[in-house]
């Protein structure tokens, strides 16, 4: 995405106490501390947004992590945090949602079973920013086309799903159904498991810059399903009882999301967030890109769910709008599928800012 700022909105952070934490003591800070790790590991320190926590302020705390090794002692994590991070309560009325990585068949070429591509960005899809937009466009336009010298507004779902990238050799897989296609989309990631055997992991490479648009929403407004049905296995059991109408539900998010291989992810590796780490199950949040910097800490207070854990910024997602909105990754295949379409609960969040950088106001 698009690495222009927003207006600075530091001041949503307010500092309080690890102790003002509500179940602190007992969480696995192990588990989080091997997450947040992955992000030193990852060789860069990430790029300063909006909500104002200094991604330079992360240095320190990448080096003493890689330092203790990647099995320090439960206490030993527990501290790391507590020395390294000031916890910043996030003003704001926060919501949090489940994702997952989908394991779904797949095949290297089109056949008459496997007609639905997975495409990988055409070349001509660039970034749109404060810099190159064109007068009038909504800034949340960050991706478009570059036809003749010019930024047009690329290719819709509709579109593309007729046949607009045809014949470009853009394909990396096909899939059967194109329900199963459009929840890829929706997770950002897949384990595509080939016919020859082989596994191929994809992860998101860019999006046709139009917004995401809920067709659950639409669904539960027309009346198609119950608002308690229309989690990911209710909404999924429409679009497949009935192709027409589901493609036509389907084409109303006019959002389309291109893939790249990500090779050397181990099997029991999670997909490769856009922060450019591997995602752990229940440790990794995708948030709001241009507010929250990669790689925080995040307390996740989320009562009526009954979570409450420490988690790291390490994805994003087009539904993930506003400062105190987050996307919980559970892992892959079905069952993880289960439990994340079912998460859909209010939540407080705090975020642990680097200590002795600018970035909270107390």
């Amino acid at each position: 995405m698009a690495d222009n700022q927003p207006q600075d909105q530091s001041r949503l952070l307010s500092e309080i106490r690890f102790a003002d934490l509500p179940g602190w003591p007992g969480d696995d800070h192990l588990a989080a501390f091997q997450a947040f790790r992955r992000g030193g590991l990852a060789g860069s320190l990430p790029k300063t947004r909006a909500l104002g926590i200094d991604g330079a302020g992360f240095a320190a705390a990448f080096q003493s992590a890689l330092a203790l090794g990647g099995d320090p002692a439960p206490e030993a994590a527990r501290a790391f945090f507590e020395d390294h991070f000031r916890p910043c309560r996030i003003v704001a009325e926060g919501f949090v949602t489940g994702y997952f990585e989908p394991e779904v068949e797949a095949s290297a070429e089109r056949t008459e079973r496997f007609s639905v591509p997975i495409h990988a960005r055409p070349p001509e899809l660039v970034e749109v920013d404060d810099e190159n937009r064109p007068a009038r466009w909504d800034r949340e336009m960050r991706f478009a086309g570059f036809f003749a010298g010019r930024l047009l507004p690329y290719a819709d779902r509709r579109a593309i799903d007729h046949g607009f990238l045809d014949g470009r050799g853009l394909e990396l897989a096909f899939l059967a159904d194109p329900v199963d296609a459009f929840f890829i989309h929706i997770q950002g990631s897949a384990r595509l498991k080939m016919t020859d055997g082989s596994v191929r992991r994809i992860s998101y490479a860019g999006k046709t810059g139009h917004a995401y648009t809920s067709i659950g929403r639409i669904a539960v407004q027309r009346g198609y399903l119950s608002l308690e049905g229309a989690d990911k296995a209710g909404l999924e059991s429409w679009l497949k009882s009935d192709p027409l109408a589901g493609r036509a539900l389907m084409h109303e998010n006019r959002s389309y999301i291109f893939f790249q291989v990500s090779p050397g992810l181990g099997p029991d590796d999670g997909p490769l967030g856009a922060a450019h780490v591997p995602l752990s199950p229940l440790r990794s949040l995708a948030v709001d890109r241009t507010l929250m910097t990669f790689h925080t800490p995040v307390w996740v207070d989320a009562a009526e769910l009954g979570f409450r854990q420490l988690m790291i910024a390490q994805d994003t997602g087009s539904a993930i709008v506003g400062p105190a909105r987050g996307d919980i990754y559970f892992g892959s295949g079905d069952e993880a599928g289960e439990r994340a379409g079912k998460v859909r609960h209010p939540a407080s969040m705090v975020a642990l800012v680097p200590v002795g950088r600018p970035g909270a106001q107390p």
